[in-house]
């Protein structure tokens, strides 16, 4: 079947294989494992597992979808281990990334309730295009070198991080992908886009106890990459009764977004988010979409509400 590339499209994947490959996510908060292999709760016997589901710019040709699954568990006080899976697919198949990481983080103790976690995640990234039956509205797209060819491959890779948190807050940084692989290179003369860069993460948030019903979780991410702006993502959650969460976030020139989620039983967490488009994209979809449910696992029956988390 043929597909057509606009220049709507054609732009969206621009901007997500020469600059931002990794995926964006509104609910980073609940998702830090995947960024930060060093995120740990230092709850043991607590197994966490999340899947997260995120049609960005829906109504656009090509726009981004992305799933991802993701757990974690101490197995000691010192060590945490886990392992993510990101299937990101832009362009309805045109380019597909599959990454697939196993993490280790190890936390000292500092004191009382301080803990500093170092990790580490390594793993490999498959990345796919398919440019069958692609056509310009210039014409067709086979008669273009730098898409007269598919690319199938796969490529290791590693990353760091840092987690400092408390009860009551936490700060990352974290670099999930250090090698800078060449998904499509240069052939025929022609230097196609395709090199991936570093990401680099800085993340934080608090826990404001304003009663002993209602919790105020602000929180921020930034994004560095070499050749592309800064992005800064902000929220302010309300947490009531330790089960229902509202809020509102603003990354920066490009979306602002409404968040809930609710713990639907002890051990389910369910999440949404609506992120509407301000910046000059706005004009060619009709906003994104963010779901997640997360489940706290108590293996060995110790209890819920005996160290409740908040991020």
């Amino acid at each position: 079947m043929k597909k057509t590339i606009l220049f709507v499209s054609f732009l969206f994947f621009i901007i997500n294989v020469t600059a931002q490959q990794d995926a964006q996510y509104t609910h980073y908060m609940y998702n830090m494992s995947t960024v930060n292999p060093a995120y740990a709760t230092g709850m043991q016997s607590m197994l966490d597992v999340g899947i997260l589901y995120r049609t960005q710019w829906v109504g656009a040709i090509g726009a981004p979808k992305t799933m991802t699954l993701f757990a974690h568990m101490p197995v000691n006080k010192k060590v945490e281990v886990g392992f993510s899976l990101v299937s990101d697919d832009i362009g309805d198949g045109a380019k597909k990334e599959d990454k697939f990481f196993a993490d280790f983080a190890y936390v000292l103790r500092l004191n009382n309730s301080h803990r500093l976690s170092l990790g580490l995640k390594a793993g490999l990234t498959s990345f796919k295009t398919n440019f069958n039956g692609f056509v310009f509205e210039s014409g067709n797209a086979s008669t273009d070198l730098a898409f007269s060819e598919n690319v199938n491959a796969i490529f290791p890779n590693v990353g760091i991080g840092a987690f400092y948190f408390t009860d009551k807050y936490y700060i990352g940084l974290s670099a999930p992908n250090l090698f800078s692989s060449k998904h499509i290179e240069e052939r025929s003369g022609i230097s196609a886009f395709g090199s991936e860069k570093i990401h680099s993460f800085f993340t934080g948030g608090y826990v404001f106890r304003l009663s002993d019903s209602f919790k105020l979780k602000p929180a921020f991410m930034s994004k560095f990459i070499k050749g592309a702006p800064v992005t800064l993502d902000i929220s302010g959650n309300v947490l009531y009764n330790d089960r229902f969460e509202f809020g509102a976030a603003y990354r920066v020139g490009d979306a602002v977004s409404a968040l809930m989620n609710v713990k639907a039983t002890p051990s389910i967490r369910v999440g949404y988010a609506y992120d509407y488009t301000i910046s000059n994209l706005g004009q060619f979809n009709s906003g994104t979409h963010e779901i997640f449910i997360l489940f706290n696992l108590d293996l060995l029956s110790k209890g819920y509400d005996k160290s409740p988390r908040f991020f």
